[in-house]
């Protein structure tokens, strides 16, 4: 129970850090990271020291700048996967003559999806 608690705290604590830094490459991240683990020590947060510890081994251990690009492209790739799915479900809806109010919560769906691709590919450029 205690290690899935600690798995994930570090999820938790590390992940805004991850995203944060992502485009910045690896010393951007491993930065973030020890900044944050002087902050936790500096509050007396013996957890988060230890979960942020493991964060920055692990980043020191597997984080290569192509490593990032690749993660950076897989998650564009997703997003435009997500956007045509979520088109093909208001085209449907429209050919089946489902409500306007269906429609308009699938045309919701692709507004958000248009964005988060947007923001991936962004992401992904930096």
């Amino acid at each position: 129970m205690k290690l899935a608690f600690k798995a994930l705290l570090l999820v938790s604590l590390a992940s805004p850090l991850y995203c944060a830094a992502q485009s910045k490459g690896c010393d951007a991240k491993r930065s973030s990271i020890e900044q944050e683990i002087a902050y936790a020590r500096a509050h007396g947060n013996a957890n988060r020291v230890d979960g942020l510890e493991t964060a920055l081994a692990r980043l020191n251990a597997n984080c290569t700048d192509e490593s990032l690009k690749s993660e950076a492209q897989r998650k564009v790739a997703a997003a435009q996967k997500k956007l045509d799915e979520r088109q093909h479900d208001l085209q449907k809806a429209k050919s089946e003559g489902k409500s306007a109010k269906k429609i308009a919560e699938r045309q919701h769906k692709v507004d958000e999806a248009h964005a988060d691709l947007e923001r991936a590919q962004t992401e992904a450029n930096e």
